[in-house]
């Protein structure tokens, strides 16, 4: 018969034995968090820029894409590139309110403004070749084109606060990209952009959500003046103020899990948890959008676009990312084209492959087909928000007869 241990000598031991388990894992979590802390600043000193790099910004001597604004992040600027069909040189330029440059109907009333990213300020095609040129044609009226490449879904409402106070329009059509949810709680691009030539990739205002607990914090931008923008070269300001943001903490994991040889989600797209965040806090920026039509007595039209990727991935498997976005917008019943169920439907003309029917449409932004087809997927519910109708929707009077 083995000897009994006293219950207190037995607590004690089995206590010890506790004891040392939580400090190896105390200690395992802590060397964890040590290098976890490590490969951040490896990280963020990998995408600080210098002072010169901002001076030279500042200056426009260096990064042609935008200039420095200190509400929104940065505007666009007037400029040529070599990144359209066939390898053309597009040619951008902007007007007094640093809108895309009209021409169709340019001298007449403008009703519509138009609000989103690059998929809105149509990049990779020359000014006259936008959808909202397009539409501007057939409907025989100007669209204002406020778009700005990168911008999040919460910079599009900024700035059609900003704008609808010096050239209001009564209809708006509020354009969200598939990338724009991510963007919203990003904070500073270079997080998603990183570093190059073209754009500084600045800070930018953005949201702090929390779907758990249902909380939105709306934060302005983080450098918001032109001498301020020098915090970026401070790591040690760049780790409080971005530290616990959910998009780099996202980042940071994946790189962790790919050197540990796991799988990681290819996109973000891909990342069920980063689209709860960035999804959630597209869906408040929609409740302030409806709120605002509705305080303004402007009438709203959402449209939901996609770059090649998506629309290959919903045509192939059926997966939709973005589910959780479609049923807000039909639960608050507002009026929204879904270019993503528009393809899927238009891709059954075709004999071709998937894709060989994308690249029909995109040479990675839409080419002028692609802005074509995006016209057209929306101009009949458009239309139908103007009031009185346009000339391309109205009752023409009647011909006279001959006698």
């Amino acid at each position: 018969m083995e000897p009994l241990i006293p219950r207190r000598e037995m607590l004690s031991a089995g206590s010890a034995l506790l004891g040392t388990t939580a400090w190896a894992s105390r200690t395992a979590a802590a060397q964890s968090r040590d290098a976890r802390s490590r490969l951040l600043d490896k990280y963020l000193q990998s995408i600080q820029p210098t002072s010169d790099d901002i001076d030279a910004w500042l200056k426009r001597r260096r990064y042609p894409f935008c200039r420095y604004d200190s509400e929104l992040g940065y505007l666009h600027v007037d400029r040529d590139f070599k990144e359209g069909l066939g390898g053309a040189v597009c040619r951008y330029r902007y007007d007094k309110l640093d809108a895309r440059q009209m021409h169709a109907h340019a001298d007449q009333t403008c009703r519509i403004n138009t609000y989103g990213n690059s998929f809105t300020s149509c990049e990779q095609v020359s000014d006259g070749e936008t959808w909202q040129e397009v539409l501007a044609r057939h409907l025989c009226e100007p669209v204002r084109n406020y778009g700005i490449g990168g911008y999040s879904v919460y910079q599009s409402y900024l700035r059609m606060v900003r704008e609808e106070q010096r050239a209001p329009a009564r209809v708006i059509v509020f354009n969200i990209f598939d990338d724009d949810h991510y963007r919203n709680i990003l904070g500073w691009q270079r997080f998603k952009f990183g570093v190059n030539d073209i754009s500084i990739n600045p800070t930018v205002p953005y949201m702090v959500v929390d779907p758990a607990k249902r909380e939105v914090v709306y934060r302005e931008n983080p450098c918001p003046t032109p001498q301020s923008i020098n915090r970026l070269t401070d790591l040690s300001w760049v780790r409080r103020t971005f530290g616990d943001n959910v998009y780099l903490a996202s980042h940071l994991q994946r790189m962790i899990d790919k050197n540990a040889g796991k799988k990681v989600p290819p996109t973000d797209y891909d990342d069920d948890a980063l689209n709860r965040y960035g999804l959630y806090a597209t869906n408040a920026i929609i409740d302030r959008l409806k709120e605002y039509g509705e305080k303004t007595g402007k009438k709203i039209l959402f449209v939901l676009s996609y770059g090649g990727y998506i629309v290959q991935q919903f045509i192939d498997t059926g997966r939709r990312f973005d589910q959780p976005m479609v049923d807000h917008l039909q639960k608050l019943g507002v009026p929204y084209v879904d270019l993503l169920q528009a393809h899927a439907l238009d891709r059954r003309q075709f004999r071709t492959s998937t894709t060989n029917y994308v690249r029909r449409f995109f040479v990675g932004h839409y080419n002028p087909l692609g802005n074509h087809f995006c016209a057209f997927a929306m101009v009949k519910s458009l239309a139908g928000l103007l009031d009185p109708p346009p000339a391309s929707h109205s009752t023409p009077p009647p011909i006279p007869r001959r006698r």
